[in-house]
């Protein structure tokens, strides 16, 4: 493809390597990135720099009269003018063109060819270009030839910071989207999660203008039967681990959007985080995480081999993979209309069990779905609670629901001879219990593990890791 270039976009680098395989972007990472590395299980290791997590308060959307009045403005989607992103995205250009080669993947986000949009991201490193090339679905060479011009561009010049006093700017990083420009500009930060949430962002826009709902949650499907479920949930709650069933087959982990026809996944791949990942565990994850994965911010030994429990870097790794990596995985990722909707939650003040499922199961011709649109009708059936061991399920569902948060956590803790200390856990018993406060009152990061559904607690922290159900 010597005759392609990026000109149309203002780039005029010539050395452009355009959707490379896989070993190409190995090669180029681990000669041109000194902190690239290779795990023992074939995975590309590397480093997103200062930035190991997202930025959501330097996220900005241009306010343009075609597009303000479908944005919830506010302080993740704060505002700014047609220059100002003009401004920031010369500036994105002109640094990126300082560079002797560059990086275009084409792809695809969503997998129903109805609703699917193309999607270029130029970039300046191997790791970023096989991450995308990981989350976004894959084209064939047939299409990439086809590919002709990318519905949204996303410039990623992250490892140049924003310029000093830019105007309207809290900090020298910028995640700056016009939906006039149909572009993305990302300065001042390296973390890859940033151009995933950038397609999400653009998805969550055009989909609704079409009567596609698009959500935050992960999908599995009958394997006979085609119906779907979804799990809803935070960042860490236990959307990609309970997705990975092996009962069931795996639309996706993240990202998905709802028509008249069924679900569709919008990523080509998962992003799942990987502190205290395991084989014994999640055994599916822990296999796809092979040569063509990249794990972000992991830590490595001596024999190359992946220490999951060290969060020295973050307590954020991730780890992303193409999703044809999991066994169970549907390809192509579409499913039929939900059956079961699953919301995770997490209550911060302890009141009720952590493992907390909203179930809500959707049944077409119940009386309570008349006048409904075909796609939010449902009601809940049964709120699904672990019990607490030393605790009866009255205590919990009972009086500490209804009166202050804080003062059921006071009462109860008083009720088992326990001193409040801000957080309550469960426990085997008062002095399992006792010890587990002892540790939150003087590490409180491991309290707030702790109070995290689905995630991971290092061993040793005092606390038993969330089963799945």
């Amino acid at each position: 493809m010597s005759d392609f270039n990026l000109q149309q976009h203002g780039i005029t680098v010539e050395n452009i390597v355009r959707n490379p395989a896989v070993p190409v972007l190995y090669e180029h990472a681990i000669r041109g990135e000194g902190t690239s590395k290779i795990a023992d299980n074939g995975s590309l290791v590397a480093f997103s720099g200062e930035k190991t997590g997202r930025s959501p308060l330097d996220k900005h959307l241009v306010r343009h009269p075609d597009s303000e009045d479908d944005v919830w403005w506010g302080p993740v989607n704060s505002a700014i003018t047609q220059e100002m992103f003009h401004l920031n995205r010369e500036r994105a250009r002109d640094l990126l063109n300082l560079l002797k080669r560059l990086y275009c993947i084409d792809g695809f986000a969503g997998w129903d060819p109805k609703h699917q949009i193309k999607v270029r991201i130029i970039c300046s490193r191997p790791y970023h270009a096989l991450f995308m090339h990981d989350m976004l679905i894959r084209p064939t060479p047939e299409q990439v030839a086809e590919f002709g011009e990318p519905d949204y561009v996303i410039y990623n010049a992250g490892m140049f910071p924003q310029a000093t006093y830019t105007t309207g700017m809290k900090s020298r990083t910028t995640i700056d989207l016009s939906f006039a420009d149909q572009e993305v500009v990302i300065l001042g930060t390296e973390y890859a999660g940033e151009m995933k949430k950038g397609v999400f962002t653009i998805m969550n826009y055009l989909m609704p203008k079409r009567g596609v709902l698009s959500m935050h949650c992960s999908a599995t499907a009958d394997p006979v039967s085609d119906s779907s479920s979804l799990l809803f949930g935070l960042s860490g709650t236990g959307k990609t681990t309970l997705s990975a069933d092996p009962n069931r087959m795996l639309i996706g982990d993240d990202e998905h959007c709802w028509t008249d026809e069924g679900i569709f996944n919008i990523e080509g791949g998962c992003y799942a985080k990987m502190i205290d990942l395991s084989f014994e565990r999640e055994p599916d994850i822990y296999q796809a995480l092979r040569f063509g994965t990249v794990l972000e911010n992991v830590v490595l030994d001596e024999q190359r081999h992946v220490d999951y429990t060290d969060d020295a870097i973050t307590q954020n790794t991730r780890g992303a993979y193409p999703i044809e990596f999991m066994k169970t995985a549907k390809i192509p990722c579409v499913a039929g209309q939900p059956t079961d909707v699953i919301f995770l939650t997490c209550d911060a003040f302890g009141v009720l069990p952590p493992d907390v499922l909203l179930h809500q199961r959707l049944h077409g011709k119940s009386r309570r779905d008349r006048g409904r649109r075909n796609g939010s009708r449902g009601h809940v059936l049964a709120l699904l609670r672990r019990p607490v061991p030393g605790l009866a399920p009255d205590q919990v569902r009972g009086d500490a629901r209804r009166e202050d948060p804080r003062a059921g956590c006071q009462r109860l803790a008083r009720q088992h001879g326990l001193e409040w200390r801000g957080v309550w856990h469960r426990g085997a018993d008062k002095a399992q219990v006792h010890a587990c406060h002892d540790r939150c009152h003087s590490h409180r990061s491991a309290g707030r593990r702790a109070n995290t559904v689905g995630s991971r607690v290092r061993p040793g922290d005092g606390h038993a890791r969330p089963q799945r159900s």
